[in-house]
């Protein structure tokens, strides 16, 4: 059985950080090691943490082996970003100046397009989920109308709304 000895010091800086964690991962460890900072057997510290003694065990060895870190929860490593940081510009640059600019015959990207398109300029094999994470990230978004009315031709501006105001009369009428 471990036994755990902490000075006052440890034990209020331990209890302290109990009350204002909002880590319940954390906050459970803590309690482990200040429960049987106090004397409580394991198996009374898992039964009222409703966990597994062994789990008591692993905790407490964690803290005698490192300390406060050894409590402290981890991430979860996860898988690595498919799409490099680097391309960001130069995706960010493809949806900007759009499809027709690359050479391709569409109006708008998809994040399906953006991730065919990915892997034949650079080789990058990636899902359209994870296009649609890496433009989300970078702050993009790939569905925009490409035709923008103050760029457009004047004369063909002037022959719309003519004929928008035709429309008008004859549904009016």
């Amino acid at each position: 059985m471990i036994r755990i000895r902490l000075s006052q010091a440890e034990a209020d800086r331990l209890e302290g950080l109990f009350r204002s964690t909002q880590d319940r991962k954390l906050r459970d460890r803590l309690q482990i090691v200040l429960m049987a900072h106090r004397g409580r057997a394991h198996k009374d510290i898992a039964a009222d943490l409703g966990i597994h003694r062994v789990g008591v065990t692993r905790w407490l060895n964690a803290y005698c082996g490192s300390g406060l870190q050894g409590l402290l929860p981890k991430k979860a490593k996860g898988k690595a970003a498919s799409i490099p940081d680097h391309l960001a510009g130069e995706i960010r640059r493809w949806v900007i100046e759009g499809p027709a600019s690359q050479g391709l015959d569409r109006a708008n990207w998809s994040h399906e397009e953006l991730a065919d398109h990915l892997f034949k300029t650079h080789g990058i094999k990636t899902s359209r989920s994870a296009v649609q994470r890496f433009c989300a990230k970078i702050d993009i978004r790939p569905h925009r109308p490409t035709y923008r009315f103050l760029r457009g031709d004047p004369a063909k501006q002037e022959k719309a709304k003519e004929d928008l105001e035709g429309l008008k009369k004859s549904a009016g009428g």
